[in-house]
C-alpha cells in the first residue's frame, strides 16, 4: 500500500479509502441491499491486512447503523491513532424541524451523535456531505471551526457541489480566521468526468485532497453492461446517475473491457487506475461487498496506464448532465 498526505495537511492516508456505505442494518435506512455486521466485519478486517487506514462513511448511512458497525470493528481491529476516520453530516436523520441540514444546531448534534455511534472522542475529517442552500454559509463554516477547537474534528472536508461554492466557503472561513476545508469529496469516474472542468483544476491549485466517489460507476465499470446484481437492481440513485447517457457509457465500458482483457487483469483494476492517475485525486473512495473487490482496489495503485490506453478509455466520453449534487 502507498500512503500521500491528504492535501496541504500533514495527515497521511492509504491511496485507497473504504467507503462503508454497504455496510449498514439492511432494515434501517434505504438500502436494503447493505451487509448486516456480522457480513461486515470481515471487509474491515481485511482492509486493514490490506494496509487501508482510511474509512469514510456519514450519519446517514443506513439511519446510523454504518457508523455503529465501523466503529465496533476498528476499536477491535485497530488502535484509533491508527486510523483514519472520516463521516458526512447533512442529510436527514430524522423527520421535523433542524433533522438535517448544515445549521449549527444541526452540526453541534450530528457530531456528537456520530462520536457516540463510532466510539469514538474524535473524527479526523469531517465533511458537509452537500451545500445546504437554507443556510448561510458563514453559519455553516463558523460551526464547523468550532468542532475542531474543541478537539471533536481533526479536518474538515467538503462533498460534491459546484465550484464557486466550495472556493466561496474556504474564501469566507479564511477571511474570518476560520478552519478551512482541505478535501473534497466528488462524483468521478470514467462515466462521470464532468469534474475535470472546474473542480479539479481548482482543488489542484489550492492544494486540495480530492477523494472520489463511485470511482467504478457502481460496479458498471467493473461488468458487462447487461449484467446486474441485487444493488443495482433496487439502487434507484445509481439508476438516475446512468439512465441518460446509456449509449455513450456502453461504449466507455467495451473499453475498460479490451484494456483489461489485454493486460490479462480484472476491469475494476483499470478503471480504477485511471481514476488514482487523475490529478490531484489523493484517495479513490471504494465500496467493497466481495473480498476481491478489496484485492483488485489494493491491486490497482500498482496499475500504471499507458498514454495510449488512457486514451482508448477516454475517447468514447461525451458531455453528461451535471448530476451527484443532490
Amino acid at each position: 500500500m502507498e500512503y500521500v498526505r491528504l492535501g496541504s495537511t500533514g495527515l497521511e492516508v492509504s491511496r485507497i479509502c473504504l467507503g462503508c456505505m454497504s455496510y449498514g442494518e439492511p432494515n434501517r435506512g434505504n438500502h436494503a441491499w447493505t451487509l448486516n455486521e456480522a457480513e461486515s466485519r470481515p471487509f474491515i478486517k481485511k482492509a486493514l491486512e490490506l494496509g487501508i487506514n482510511f474509512f469514510d462513511t456519514a450519519n446517514v448511512y443506513s439511519n446510523g447503523s454504518s457508523e455503529e458497525i465501523v466503529g465496533r470493528a476498528l476499536k477491535d481491529y485497530a488502535k484509533r491513532e491508527e486510523v483514519v476516520i472520516a463521516t458526512k453530516v447533512h442529510g436527514s436523520m430524522r423527520k421535523g424541524p433542524n433533522g438535517a441540514g448544515l445549521s449549527r444546531k444541526a452540526i453541534m448534534a450530528e457530531i456528537d451523535n456520530s462520536l457516540q455511534r463510532l466510539g469514538t472522542d474524535y473524527v479526523d475529517l469531517y465533511q458537509i456531505h452537500r451545500w445546504d442552500y437554507h443556510t448561510p454559509i458563514e453559519e455553516t463554516m463558523e460551526a464547523l471551526h468550532d468542532l475542531v477547537k474543541a478537539g471533536k474534528v481533526r479536518y474538515i472536508g467538503a462533498s460534491s457541489m459546484f465550484a464557486w461554492q466550495f472556493l466561496k466557503a474556504n474564501h469566507i472561513a479564511q477571511q474570518n480566521g476560520w478552519t478551512r476545508f482541505v478535501t473534497m469529496q466528488n462524483y468521478l469516474n470514467l462515466l462521470y468526468r464532468e469534474e475535470e472542468r472546474e473542480m479539479l483544476p481548482l482543488c489542484k491549485e489550492e492544494n486540495i485532497g480530492v477523494l472520489p466517489w463511485s470511482p467504478m460507476a457502481r460496479g458498471r465499470l467493473t461488468r458487462d453492461w447487461e449484467e446486474s446484481s441485487s444493488r443495482k437492481e433496487s439502487d434507484e440513485f445509481g439508476k438516475m446517475l446512468y439512465s441518460q447517457m446509456e449509449a455513450a457509457d456502453r461504449e466507455v465500458v467495451e473499453q475498460v473491457k479490451e484494456v483489461a482483457q489485454n493486460r490479462g487483469i480484472p476491469r475494476a483494476q483499470v478503471a480504477l487506475a485511471w481514476v488514482l492517475d487523475k490529478k490531484p485525486v489523493t484517495s479513490p473512495i471504494v465500496g467493497a461487498t466481495k473480498l476481491h473487490h478489496l484485492e483488485d482496489a489494493v491491486a490497482a495503485v500498482n496499475v500504471k496506464l499507458s498514454d495510449e490506453e488512457r486514451a482508448k478509455l477516454e475517447k468514447p466520453y461525451v458531455p453528461h448532465p451535471i448530476l451527484g449534487f443532490s
